[in-house]
């Protein structure tokens, strides 16, 4: 029985959904163990600043990852690349899950990134080439709000899966997803579009000698390092240095991500009226005030959950303005070789957040100031690389 265009449609969106969860269960493998770091010391001895690699690792590994299946994707299949990968992120959560010390749960961590960044590499173009070009664009655009959306729901989930059944339980549950959605992309093997490589002797090192496309991809490596190194002390600092609750850190993110959502669908407008340099330096400026204004309340001594959720809204609005643009642009700076300026770029992220988060972490028990003077120095970086390094020409 020959299927119809009907069918085939349905199958397209059934199979992007599958793809959707394989990258939204990467990225959960941060958000989902953020509520139980702060008392991970309790449960596992060690120290805070331990603690805090917990997620650093994780971030390293992730980085380590793109780089090695952007280049492991030009040999090969991304159908079968995908599934082995998603077998190991479930095999190295599962081990996670009964580790006996930090020490071990951060060797763990680092792996599991390496594994959990597999689908963040291959998934876009398989999604893109399940539909005609207007199917696609709708298709990614669907698969950035549901990403954009994780970081705000993954911890809510943490927090129940941790007050439940203990720390361990949100690797359990991503242990059994992940094997889980390995199975099926195996079994939906045939329907997932075989994507070619591209092969280059050159690979990553064109980029990196391209000073056009470093000037967007380390200005948005600062720029979204700074939002998640300071996203990823505040736990702790609720937790542990304010003697709060995890459901204020739980309020701050989803203010957060609704303003960052916000802002990043007005982006485009901001850039048809006043084009892309100007928004990437104005939501950069934007965002640096944000960090400031939060580093001056932290150095007074503040701890009002109200006020830190308030300061944080332009600090997400800024990224929400010169995110899109700033990747965009970095892109187009790539000479066509998008899958690896991408890699990069989130290479870059995740380094540089790797090393903020583990850069701060003896002092992420001080306060609210370690976790806002990063974000302001990275802010700051962000900002400056701009005029420094040369841009694409205005069209």
């Amino acid at each position: 029985m020959r299927a119809t265009p009907e069918s085939r449609s349905f199958r397209a969106i059934g199979v992007a959904g599958l793809l959707v969860c394989c990258t939204v269960l990467g990225l959960a493998g941060t958000d989902l163990v953020l509520p139980a770091v702060p008392g991970l010391p309790e449960s596992l001895g060690g120290t805070i600043a331990q603690a805090q690699f917990v997620l650093a690792t994780f971030a390293a590994g992730t980085g380590i990852g793109l780089l090695l299946f952007g280049e492991l994707g030009s040999f090969v299949d991304h159908r079968r690349m995908l599934a082995s990968s998603l077998l190991a992120y479930g095999l190295l959560s599962a081990a996670a899950a009964t580790a006996t010390s930090l020490e071990l749960l951060i060797a763990l961590r680092f792996l599991q990134g390496v594994a959990a960044s597999c689908a963040a590499v291959v998934t876009p173009g398989m999604v893109r080439a399940l539909f005609d070009e207007q199917g696609a664009l709708r298709a990614l655009g669907a698969l950035g709000s549901i990403e954009s959306l994780a970081p705000a729901i993954a911890p809510i989930i943490g927090v129940w899966l941790l007050s439940s059944y203990g720390w361990s339980a949100s690797f359990w549950v991503t242990a059994v997803l992940a094997v889980l959605l390995s199975v099926l992309v195996l079994l939906s093997k045939r329907y997932i579009p075989a994507v070619p490589g591209n092969p280059s002797r050159m690979g990553y090192w064109l980029l990196i000698r391209n000073p056009v496309f470093q000037r967007y991809a380390l200005s948005q490596g600062f720029s979204l390092g700074s939002l998640l190194a300071f996203v990823f002390a505040m736990p702790t600092v609720y937790v542990v240095a304010f003697g709060g609750d995890i459901k204020q850190f739980i309020v701050m993110q989803l203010l957060g991500i609704s303003t960052y959502i916000v802002a990043a669908n007005l982006s485009s407008r901001l850039v048809r009226r006043f084009g892309a340099e100007r928004t990437i330096y104005a939501g950069s400026i934007l965002a640096l005030l944000g960090s400031i204004a939060m580093l001056s309340y932290g150095f007074l001594g503040g701890r009002e959950p109200w006020v830190i959720w308030l300061l944080f809204l332009p600090f997400n609005m800024g990224f929400g303005f010169r995110g899109p643009p700033g990747f965009y642009c970095s892109l187009q700076a790539s000479d066509g070789d998008d899958a690896r300026a991408s890699a990069l770029v989130i290479l870059y992220v995740m380094l540089i957040t790797a090393a903020a988060t583990a850069l701060i972490s003896p002092f992420v028990a001080s306060g609210l100031w370690p976790a806002a003077l990063a974000a302001s120095v990275l802010g700051g970086m962000s900002l400056l690389i701009l005029p420094l390094l040369p841009s694409l020409p205005e069209s």
